[in-house]
């Protein structure tokens, strides 16, 4: 099996899931959603730019071959921005539970379950 394959792979589960993970409808899924989407796309940009090995970043006369640091940069930028994201869903979605009582994502609040002392009242 290739390395490529298999990097295709984790990229299309992480999709899959993240995509799952946003569709649900409480925030904390979908906080995790969102992630593994970034961490998705964070795979992918790493892929485009070709997986090799024993390759220098940077080119040098003499070289035949060199790895693009340009996926790298875009990578680690990626990285700090989707924390910072993270970050600020997670504090909006616990701010938005503790004035709601809720963590509906549409802001519909579920009916209260049946209970057998409120049926053997009426």
């Amino acid at each position: 099996m290739s390395m490529e394959f298999l990097v295709a792979s984790a990229i299309g589960m992480l999709t899959a899931a993240g995509i799952y993970l946003t569709l649900r409808g409480r925030t904390f899924p979908v906080v995790l959603g969102l992630t593994m989407l970034s961490y998705a796309i964070n795979l992918f940009l790493f892929a485009i730019g070709r997986l090799t090995r024993n390759s220098p970043p940077l080119y040098e006369k003499g070289l035949t071959s060199y790895t693009d640091p340009l996926p790298q940069a875009l990578v680690l930028t990626a990285i700090v921005i989707s924390f910072g994201m993270t970050a600020l869903a997670v504090v909006l979605s616990l701010r938005s539970f503790l004035e709601t009582g809720t963590d509906q994502v549409d802001g519909a609040v579920e009916a209260d379950p049946p209970r057998p002392d409120r049926e053997a009242q009426s």
